[in-house]
Order: C-alpha cells, then structure tokens, then sequence
C-alpha cells in the first residue's frame, strides 16, 4: 500500500502516540462496548493507533483489520496483539484517504476513533470508508470539534497559534467535527442523508500523576504538540506555550486530586448506515 503522498506519516512517526493512548484504555474499551460487536464481525479500525480501540473489537470475538500510516504505532499494534494471543486482530499501515490494498464491501463495522480525521482529502476518506463497508454496514467515527472548550479541541487551537501556518490548500481536520461538512462529505460519497447521525459524546483521559505529567507526554510524544514547542522554542515563547498548556490542563481536570489526572474532552460520534 503506497503511504509514501500522505504529509502525516512523519507527523504521526515523530512521537509516540502509544504514551498518550495509555490514558485513553478505559474510554476505548466503553466506546467499543456501546458499538454490541458480535463475534464473527469484520471490523476495520482506520487511524487504529496501537489499538485502543482495535483490541476490545477483537477481545469480543470480531475479525478485526487496524490500519494506520504511522509504522511505529503499526508495529505497537501487532505486538499487542500477539501479547494478547489475538489470532483475530492484525494491523498493517496504510492511508486512510487511498485504501487500495482493501476490496470494496469487506467490513461489517469501520471504525475511526480519532483517526482518520487527520488524513489529507477528506471527500477521498468518507468515500473509502463508504466503498469498503458492507452494504447494511455501519461507519462509526469519533472526531474533535473545532473550538469546543474541553481538552484536545483547546490543545490543537493552542498548538496551532505557536507553530507555522499550514501549507496552502490545507483542509483543518476539525473540519471532521463540524456537522454540515460530516453530512456533505458522505453525502458526496453515495449516503442518504437520513443515514448519517452526529451526537456529542465523551472521551476521557485518565492516568496517576499531575495534570503537568500527562501535558509532559503531550509535549514530548504527540505529534503536533511536539511542532508547536519546537516552533517556540526557536521563537522564545516556549515557557510561554508550557504556561498556557498547563493552565489548561489544571482546569480541566476532573478528579478532585491534585495528584490524579481524568479529564473528559468532548467529541463528535458520527454514525453512518451504508
């Protein structure tokens, strides 16, 4: 499968995105439990990650295929798997916006959790995802609103007033949040529109420690936090860009203890009948 044309397989390769999946175990595993996955089931996992997602699809009996365009996060998700002994789960790289390597109408479930949502051409996406869903299938994608006030929203708004401007003709993939451009894009790729649902919902972030330890495996791990501290830094400004990150997240965070991090962030559940 060619990866080579997409610009963020060195964005997603930079860091390790496998530390900040850690946080999200919890909240992947109760996503996945709301989806009533039966054994059997194909199940695609676009944007897959290490396999937050992908390994509670499997652990309830489905055959599943994770997908992602960071080799890295590919090469986690296998050794999960085989950790796991799920014989039913491999992850293999690839770009969620030119799926060649998959033959149309394979999947039961297409599942992007934060995923495909950061793939150039978007229109290109939601038609993949369409063509290689089973007729009667579903898609499920989990996506983050552009402005929203809670954490990743803040975090990639933030980030992006520190870091150079995009290139020209870049499409935001917040965009992916916002429910006329959902409804356009799979439109555009064949969908009723009576067949595409959006509704608000909730991911946590949960770990031991200070809200300052998880901003610390933003900053060091997750791709465009790591650009935005490397653009201040070279700009003077990136104890300025630490301070408002870490404002941030000391005001998000829900746990009653300083010492105890859980900070919920909102997200759009878009949910498409094929």
């Amino acid at each position: 499968m060619n990866t080579t044309t997409n610009p963020n397989k060195a964005l997603w390769e930079k860091g390790d995105f496998t530390k900040i999946a850690a946080t999200m175990r919890q909240s992947g595993d109760a996503l996945v439990e709301r989806l009533q996955i039966r054994p059997g089931q194909r199940v695609l996992d676009l944007g897959c990650g290490d396999g937050t997602t992908a390994l509670p699809a499997a652990r309830r009996g489905a055959d599943v295929l994770g997908v992602d365009i960071a080799a890295n996060l590919v090469a986690a998700g296998n050794r999960r798997a085989r950790e796991a002994g799920l014989s039913n789960l491999r992850f293999q790289e690839g770009d969620a916006s030119a799926l060649r390597e998959l033959e149309a109408d394979s999947f039961d479930l297409v599942v992007s959790i934060f995923g495909a949502m950061f793939a150039p051409r978007p229109g290109d996406v939601a038609k993949e995802m369409v063509r290689v869903t089973k007729p009667g299938g579903r898609i499920v994608m989990g996506n983050w609103i552009p402005n929203d006030p809670t954490l990743v929203a803040q975090i990639l708004k933030i980030s992006a007033a520190y870091a150079p401007p995009p290139p020209e003709g870049f499409v935001s993939p917040m965009k992916w949040g916002v429910e006329a451009d959902i409804f356009e894009r799979f439109e555009a790729a064949g969908v009723k529109r009576e067949n595409i649902a959006c509704a608000r919902d909730t991911y946590v972030f949960a770990c031991d420690g200070p809200p300052s330890g998880l901003l610390d495996t933003f900053q060091n791990y997750y791709g465009p936090t790591m650009n935005a501290f490397e653009a201040a830094q070279k700009n003077g400004r990136a104890a300025e860009l630490r301070r408002e990150l870490e404002a941030l997240f000391n005001a998000q965070n829900a746990s009653g203890d300083p010492l105890r991090t859980y900070i919920p962030a909102t997200f759009m559940r878009v949910t498409v009948g094929v």
